[in-house]
């Protein structure tokens, strides 16, 4: 049997879903990828890790020209090329090669980037989505992030409109709907120590990795 096991988080802003995932990995003796991904990918493919950053969790759409009064070339060019025709899908196509030779090579957690769906046919594997009130998430992001309530809740109606969007783009399941997948949580009931617990004891048993 491979003994190799991912898990994957996906999260509205503001739920503490990335925290979780950090927390649960170190739990469970595994790497934790989510913003390293584009460090990655970057290393990769010889590209800038500006052209992830900017297309990071964003759907399919030409980033060129947007990228063109950049000061952020190709790492062994030195210049954009004038026939590049760059986009956030072929960006896409190179950190979803990163996360399956990652899932190939060793247990890990991944945060976002529909990791559950280009891991779909790993044979261990357990998807998570973490959710939270409404109330909480606004809380914690003016507390973190040090903004007004009415910025937070622009900033997280923004984030998740752009998540679902990018999620629904790439995949064929929806983003946030519990059929996507194995469970769905909401951080607010048990807290985030709780909800790690929680969230922990439902991939041991899941995964039969032992309490």
């Amino acid at each position: 049997m491979n003994e190799k096991f991912i898990v994957n988080i996906g999260r509205q802003l503001g739920s503490g879903g990335r925290e979780i995932g950090e927390k649960l990995a170190h739990r469970l003796g595994i790497d934790f990828y989510d913003k390293e991904l584009i460090e990655l990918a970057s290393q990769e493919s010889g590209l800038c890790r500006e052209f992830f950053e900017k297309a990071d969790e964003r759907a399919s759409q030409g980033i060129l020209g947007g990228l063109l009064g950049m000061r952020f070339p190709f790492i062994s060019d030195g210049a954009i090329p004038a026939n590049n025709c760059l986009s956030n899908d072929a960006l896409f196509k190179v950190q979803s090669d990163v996360i399956r030779q990652l899932a190939d090579e060793k247990s890990c957690l991944f945060v976002g980037r529909c990791a559950e769906y280009v891991l779909r046919d790993h044979p261990r594997v357990a998807n998570i989505f973490i959710s939270c009130n409404r109330q909480e998430r606004i809380r914690r992001l003016c507390e973190r992030q040090n903004i007004t309530p009415q910025a937070a809740e622009d900033l997280m109606d923004k984030a998740d409109k752009k998540r679902a969007a990018y999620h629904d783009y790439y995949a064929t399941t929806t983003w946030g709907a519990a059929a996507t997948y194995h469970l769905c949580i909401d951080s607010s009931v048990l807290g985030i120590e709780g909800t790690t617990e929680f969230v922990e004891e439902f991939v041991r048993k899941k995964l039969k990795l032992g309490l």
